[in-house]
């Protein structure tokens, strides 16, 4: 937004930083974390087996990742915003050329040290590349023909390298992610309607160009009924799982659905769906209280931050991580087509709580050095 030439310094002492954290944002992460693996010990059918380990093991270390990140100073992410966007891409030039191939996409790629999918990881990346690209931006260009081809470049390139897995669902949260950025910084408002506008003309050409089970997911999802052994069985199971929950729910590792395996995927991308049977409406309104009170905390610390840049990621991350949440939910609820959109922290996937880690994060490095200037 501004012109600037250097990065100015705030340094702060151990303790100061300290003192910066944004603690109702940490209890509520940990909460957050400590369902999760209550969840998963459920789905493991009450015993401490390969989900939960993996899940805990994952939840420590990316939470200690987290609170390291913290304590770096928010310039520093701001200064790698392009190198780490080139280096995922990067990475999912790597996934299409040598990726590992798992239920008919090829999705991740091996590391030796772990199996990564790096299209969670530009979910994040795209929103601290393109909230430095705007830091950069003065006002009257935001608006430009330039600003707005550039915007659309690193959008689309890393949309295309996912929609080649295939991996349609996560190339749409990823452009999600960056249409958020576009949104915050003040784009104007006509070209998101030139999108949307763009986006129904096309859309009998783009459903053209979709897989099979693409196409059978969105007619699944118009009527389940129609196929309810085969291609409904999933959303039918999800929606009678929540339903059988009522009000406060059948009760911990009581659910009956999940434990006589009618659920699929029940530690993924349907984790709702168990928490819900046997926590009910009360325990799903709970858990819905804290990810609203993450994403107020979210807000609340882009707000206060100095710098631009700590800004407009802030509230772009924090509208991510809404939309992730509402299209998870609307999912398992049978209001949108099933797609591969892991519920934040709450899902097992290590690639998916990696990059939602680290978003967490920047947010909180931004708390910490929240008088940082960045030029």
């Amino acid at each position: 937004m501004y012109q600037h030439t250097r990065l100015t310094t705030n340094r702060l002492g151990f303790f100061q930083k300290f003192r910066n954290f944004d603690y109702i944002l940490l209890v509520c992460i940990l909460l957050l974390g400590f369902i999760s693996l209550a969840t998963m010990y459920s789905t493991d059918g009450g015993e401490i087996k390969f989900h939960t380990k993996s899940h805990f093991t994952k939840l420590a270390v990316f939470t200690l990742m987290m609170l390291v990140m913290s304590f770096i100073n928010i310039k520093y992410w701001f200064s790698i915003g392009y190198l780490a966007y080139v280096a995922v891409v990067g990475l999912l030039v790597g996934t299409y050329l040598f990726g590992i191939t798992s239920s008919g996409s090829q999705r991740w790629i091996n590391l030796y040290f772990i199996n990564l999918q790096p299209s969670e990881l530009m979910k994040i990346f795209i929103i601290v590349c393109l909230a430095k690209f705007f830091h950069r931006m003065k006002l009257e260009n935001v608006n430009s023909i330039y600003t707005i081809l550039t915007s659309l470049i690193i959008i689309l390139l890393p949309m295309g390298l996912v929609i080649v897995q295939p991996d349609l669902g996560t190339a749409v949260l990823i452009a999600i992610s960056g249409i958020a950025v576009l949104w915050f910084a003040g784009i104007n408002y006509k070209y998101f309607i030139y999108t949307i506008l763009g986006f129904i003309i096309s859309l009998p050409f783009v459903i053209a160009f979709l897989k099979p089970y693409q196409k059978l997911r969105v007619l699944t999802f118009l009527n389940p009924d129609k196929d309810p052994l085969g291609a409904g069985y999933q959303i039918i199971q999800s929606k009678i799982a929540v339903g059988s929950g009522g009000i406060f729910g059948k009760g911990f590792l009581k659910g009956t659905q999940s434990y006589l395996e009618f659920l699929p995927e029940k530690h993924t991308d349907f984790i709702f769906t168990l928490f819900s049977e046997e926590f009910g409406f009360v325990g799903s309104a709970i858990l819905l209280v804290i990810y609203a009170i993450i994403i107020y905390r979210i807000v609340a610390i882009g707000a206060s931050s100095r710098s631009y840049f700590a800004k407009i990621f802030c509230y772009s991350f924090g509208a991510a991580i809404f939309v992730f949440i509402t299209i998870n939910m609307s999912m398992v609820l049978g209001l949108l087509p099933i797609v591969g959109s892991p519920l934040p922290i709450m899902s097992y996937g290590g690639s998916s709580m990696l990059a939602t880690m680290i978003g967490f994060g920047i947010v909180m490095s931004a708390r910490v050095h929240n008088q940082q200037m960045i030029a």
